[in-house]
């Protein structure tokens, strides 16, 4: 898969929104709301609206405000859909933007994926075998093509069957002419959740901070297995799939929510924040300063401050005004790269005992390259401290992360990892410690298949594990 060394970190696919409203701007609301999503997606962009008797679109490559450079679209209607993408199955082409809208015999349907199918391969081969043409080289355009051909008498029962034929992890938003689709898979991978607008509207989005944005009141979280229906009679729900268990991605209140939302009753703040405190109370450590790896770290640094009593300052620099493609892939000066987006302030390391709080250590490549700036600044210890346990394994259900091979503490112990990146100790959180900081969620309701390999669904045979471009077979992936 295509490796950012210059973070570092995981990448989450996609943000999804959509709102029903007869009395607001729809288009305008979206784009607003996208801009909150915008952390978890951040290739391309789109929006698609009906006004119950056609669908228009725009999308295009580049952030929210580059996409829509001219400003909030004006694209007449009641019902609009939106996207924000980070690409793990398909390259990062215009082609592969979203939302999807196609025309079948049942009218115009627009989609907006976020998640990973499991089966997209087996099912894509079938549906060409039977005469199915594919326009793009992402999973989520499966999604669309069952849904065109199938028999069922009405769209609800075309998408039910659909859905009873897809595995893995998958929140759709689905509009209509007339109507606007929740769906979250039995598992309930990635988060989703609805709100209501005063006017009377209803908003669905991948995370309640877009809610806030855009002034909608959170209803609560649409439950795994479960599709809600929005049309004029107003919102209904229908359960679907087997009863499996629940296995919420964890990674969304390590890394990859906004620290501003509440995902399934839990605080994504307050659960870095007691990651911290709970990463102070294991590693024990005594030192000077405490300082974080900006900004996922954050959080989970000022609750080790507070738990140990050693005061958080700001050690690293991140220059927010990078922009996205600044840093690419085939670049050989990683050195440059790292230093271009993150700054030691040696007014404030010099002579200093660092502890520094970051997420997570994926190749452990750039944490490397953090700690010899600090000592280059003048840091006197550097000890390093991960709000999460040791990734091991890869993720199959949206997530862009390495192959096994590239996971360092696939081939590493801690101690190994330690002297990789030269700190002076290194201290991992505990999958105990994880879950303690978790206190309004069940253990049993999380996944933690990348820490543990204990997989709660269905993964990709061997021969396109970890293969991004499963349907692109000339594309050669970047390995960094």
């Amino acid at each position: 898969m295509v490796y950012e060394p210059e973070t570092d970190k995981l990448r989450e696919e996609c943000g999804v929104f959509g709102i029903y409203s007869r009395q607001d701007q729809v288009a305008a609301l979206t784009f607003w709301g996208l801009y909150a999503l915008q952390h978890r997606g951040q290739e391309s962009a789109g929006i698609a609206v009906t006004d119950g008797r056609q669908m228009d679109i725009q999308r295009g490559m580049g952030l929210v405000p580059e996409v829509f450079c001219h400003g909030v679209p004006e694209l007449p209607g009641h019902i609009a859909i939106g996207h924000v993408r980070y690409s793990t199955t398909g390259s990062s082409l215009l082609a592969n933007t979203q939302p999807l809208m196609v025309s079948f015999a049942g009218g115009q349907i627009s989609l907006a994926h976020n998640g990973n199918l499991t089966n997209a391969r087996e099912l894509r081969l079938d549906l060409e075998q039977r005469g199915s043409v594919f326009q793009t080289s992402i999973d989520s355009e499966v999604i669309v093509n069952l849904i065109a051909r199938s028999a069922k008498p009405n769209i609800e029962d075309k998408i039910l069957e659909s859905l009873a034929q897809i595995q893995g992890a998958y929140c759709l938003v689905v509009m209509t002419e007339n109507k606007l689709f929740g769906i979250r898979d039995p598992h309930g991978f990635r988060p989703l959740c609805i709100g209501r607008m005063s006017t009377g509207g209803w908003v669905i989005a991948s995370e309640s901070c877009a809610l806030d944005t855009v002034g909608a009141e959170m209803i609560r979280d649409v439950e795994p297995g479960e599709m809600v229906v929005i049309d004029d009679q107003g919102i209904s729900s229908l359960k679907f799939g087997h009863k499996d268990a629940k296995a919420l991605c964890v990674f969304e209140y390590i890394y990859f929510a906004r620290p501003d939302s509440i995902i399934d009753g839990q605080s994504v703040y307050q659960a870095r924040f007691e990651m911290g405190r709970q990463l102070a109370r294991e590693s024990g450590l005594q030192a000077d300063i405490v300082i974080s790896v900006p900004d996922s770290g954050t959080t989970a640094a000022i609750g080790f401050s507070r738990e140990s009593g050693i005061p958080f300052v700001e050690g690293l620099i991140k220059n927010r005004y990078v922009g996205r493609t600044f840093i690419q892939p085939e670049q050989k000066k990683r050195e440059m790269s790292v230093r271009v987006k993150l700054n030691a302030v040696a007014s404030v390391v010099k002579d200093k005992s660092v502890v520094m709080v970051d997420d997570s250590i994926v190749r452990g490549t750039t944490s490397g390259k953090i700690v010899k700036m600090l000592k280059e600044a003048g840091a006197k210890a550097v000890h390093m401290c991960v709000s999460s346990p040791p990734i091991g394994y890869p993720c199959y259900y949206g997530i862009d992360t390495s192959a096994r091979k590239e996971l360092i503490a696939a081939s590493k112990r801690v101690e190994e990892i330690r002297q990789f990146i030269s700190a002076d100790s290194l201290y991992y959180l505990s999958l105990e410690g994880l879950y303690r900081s978790l206190g309004a969620v069940k253990y049993e309701s999380m996944c933690y298949a990348c820490f543990t390999s204990d997989y709660p669904a269905a993964i990709p045979c061997e021969s396109h594990c970890g293969n991004k471009y499963v349907f692109e077979p000339q594309k050669q992936e970047y390995r960094g």
